[in-house]
């Protein structure tokens, strides 16, 4: 498995890579100090699994995990950092682990006994579709084919799948940088699952919405919309 480290930190960079020696099934083959650095070392290098501090400079390991995961084939990601509170943000990229430091031995093995049970494909799917959200406390998943339809709601974005809605704090063009072929704008507040899409209304002359499969409520489409929305019916 081929890996590479992103962490400001020399020395929090020289402590993973030495935990890691006592696997001979993982290459280290790049290490990077900074955002901007990393995204270009995985780009170059197309690594399996990257091990990613969250709090650099610049470019946050946030938003270098964001860009990652439109890549067609992202690589796995195991965020790293000293603070915990992050780990809801992690989760919400759909993060293959999530380490706090010092790194300890017992705990990275365990993440990489988790990265391990993926195949390629597995991890592709794991980074792809699933979207952490938090509820009444709970930290919990779903997959993004429940998912009817997400809305934006001031500071929000409000998900609505079968079961019933939730928000998040991802903004729909980072949903949609996300999810490119998945979701569909319909209108500039509104991005839905483009598999639920069934049909085209015309309520009145310039009116339009949408029908989605399992979805009660029609959703309005914007005039600006109405050709893309056409196009994937087609």
């Amino acid at each position: 498995m081929n890996v590479v480290i992103i962490d400001d930190e020399p020395l929090a960079r020289a402590r993973i890579k030495r935990l890691l020696q006592h696997n001979e099934h993982i290459l280290v083959k790049g290490e990077g100090d900074n955002g901007a650095q990393g995204l270009a070392i995985i780009k170059q290098i197309h690594p399996d699994l990257v091990f990613l501090d969250i709090d650099m400079p610049g470019i946050n390991g946030l938003k270098v995990a964001q860009q990652l995961n439109t890549l067609s084939v992202p690589p796995a990601i195991v965020f790293v950092t000293a603070y915990p509170e992050y780990a809801l943000d992690a989760l919400q990229l759909s993060a293959a682990g999530y380490l706090v430091k010092p790194v300890t031995e017992q705990a990275l093995n365990k993440v990489l006994v988790q990265v391990g049970r993926l195949n390629k494909a597995q991890m592709q799917k794991q980074q792809s579709t699933k979207i952490s959200y938090q509820l009444g406390g709970t930290i919990k998943s779903i997959e993004l084919d429940q998912v009817y339809y997400f809305n934006a709601q001031e500071k929000y974005t409000n998900m609505v799948f079968k079961e019933g809605e939730a928000l998040i704090e991802q903004s729909l063009k980072q949903l949609e940088q996300r999810f490119p072929t998945q979701l569909l704008r319909i209108h500039r507040n509104t991005l839905i699952n483009k598999q639920k899409l069934v049909a085209l209304h015309t309520q009145s002359p310039g009116v339009h919405s949408v029908e989605l499969a399992g979805c009660k409520e029609q959703l309005s489409v914007s005039r600006r919309e109405l050709k893309t929305v056409k196009n994937a019916l087609s």
